[in-house]
């Protein structure tokens, strides 16, 4: 197999952990912060209008942005679907619970009167209520809390409960800071980004795994070694195979996002980040927390 890090490496990973620790502790408090204070939650999550509507002529977005405003609609997404040449966009409309039944008549009269010679045609709207996108909310976070909870207990049974805590703090550290980024550029948090985070966490615990279970072997290979010689090697020998991973990934996820078309960029920008942090978290999140319970679990049986 041809080999971007040569075999037989010797870096001392484990030497760093102190002051990735610390990084990674002030990113995933700063993320907190965002995540509580600025995340964008699209119509899904908070309830409003998605309409899908097409003109005869081209229309510049800005024309669109203003048209709207001037009709008293607050906080609307604008974004075009597909070719620009195509002259179809996608309206995100927030709205409370009393007005859902008339904004979609309401954006019709609006748009038909600043574009009456463009031949505007709605084609399509959907409406999700507050309770709904609320209870939607609710879903969503509780699918990830499902999610880590699976994996933390499918670790334990699978390798050891010293392992367990370190695959499912690097988890979490990986969905927050997608999710503080997400928070800090505005990007709406919808349905399709909870898929994403669902994709981020199933691969970012697949190569903490591989990881885990080259450690396992070492244990059981080398009796009397101490713990930290084991990961230091399980993460060289490994290191060729984690880098050609992610880096082919990345460089799907990269190219589906700048490609790909607005209609999947969201998901796929939670995929890239996701797979730069989680490819970052198997080897220096996981691995020092496993180190650590490892002395606390030492301890205890001293």
């Amino acid at each position: 197999m041809l080999e971007i890090i040569r075999s037989g490496t010797k870096y001392d990973f484990v030497n760093k952990y102190k002051f990735t620790a610390i990084i990674s502790a002030i990113i995933v408090t700063i993320s907190i912060v965002f995540i509580f204070s600025s995340l964008n939650y699209g119509v899904d999550f908070r309830g409003g209008a998605e309409a899908q509507i097409k003109f005869a002529e081209k229309i510049r977005l800005d024309s669109l942005r203003i048209s709207l405003k001037k009709g008293g609609f607050r906080g609307v997404g604008v974004q075009t679907i597909g070719e620009s040449s195509n002259n179809e966009f996608l309206l995100k409309v927030p709205a409370s619970e009393k007005d859902l039944n008339k904004v979609s008549h309401e954006i019709s009269m609006q748009l038909k009167k600043d574009f009456s010679g463009s031949g505007v045609e709605i084609r399509k709207v959907d409406i999700v209520g507050p309770k709904a996108g609320a209870q939607l909310r609710l879903s969503g976070f509780m699918a990830m809390f499902w999610a880590l909870l699976a994996i933390m207990v499918y670790i334990a049974l699978r390798f050891n409960i010293k392992y367990s805590p370190g695959a499912i703090i690097a988890l979490f550290h990986d969905v927050s800071i997608v999710l503080g980024i997400f928070a800090l550029t505005g990007t709406e948090f919808t349905l399709q980004t909870v898929a994403a985070l669902l994709a981020v966490i199933g691969y970012s615990v697949n190569d903490t795994v591989v990881i885990y279970d080259r450690v396992r072997e070492h244990e059981t290979k080398y009796v009397g070694v101490e713990l930290k010689n084991h990961i230091n090697n399980a993460v060289n020998e490994t290191l060729s195979r984690t880098v050609w991973t992610s880096g082919t990934t990345l460089f799907i996820s990269l190219s589906m996002y700048f490609f790909g078309g607005l209609a999947i960029r969201d998901f796929f920008l939670a995929i890239t980040l996701g797979v730069v942090v989680g490819t970052y978290s198997s080897v220096f999140v996981a691995a020092p927390v496993t180190l650590f319970f490892d002395r606390i679990l030492g301890k205890n049986k001293a």
